[in-house]
């Protein structure tokens, strides 16, 4: 997984020719790995010390690997797994009031951009996709 950081920050279009599909954006392994652990602990203890024990087995497992698809899939089911561990709490994406007061005005000013880009992102891949179910 050495070359992780150079995949991620790649935008090589044969690693889309790969997937068939825009790709979501993946956490590199060692931040995937700890959102996996720490959600483990809200898992009752003895499956958390089996899902602990399994994670960092296949992790450590797959360091070496280099093949640029087998880390991809390696990282995006791993993803996967942590959003269904975590809940609906991933999916909410909800700011409160708190976390709003405590960013500062260039943080704000980058959630908005974002926002705005998702948004921009959605609407161009909407009508494509609705087209289709018609």
């Amino acid at each position: 997984m050495r070359v992780i950081q150079r995949l991620l920050a790649s935008t090589d279009s044969s690693a889309n020719s790969l997937l068939h599909s825009r790709p979501a954006a993946l956490l590199p392994a060692i931040p995937l790995y700890r959102r996996i652990l720490r959600a483990h602990r809200k898992l009752p203890n003895d499956h958390r010390v089996l899902g602990d024990l399994y994670v960092k087995s296949e992790f450590r497992a797959h360091r070496t690997v280099d093949n640029p698809a087998h880390i991809i899939g390696f990282l995006s089911e791993w993803q996967t797994y942590a959003q269904q561990i975590e809940g609906d709490a991933w999916k909410e994406g909800k700011l409160d009031k708190q976390k709003l007061d405590k960013m500062s005005d260039e943080q704000l000013g980058q959630l908005y951009e974002l926002m705005n880009s998702l948004k921009k992102d959605g609407e161009q891949n909407t009508p494509g996709e609705g087209s289709g179910s018609q």
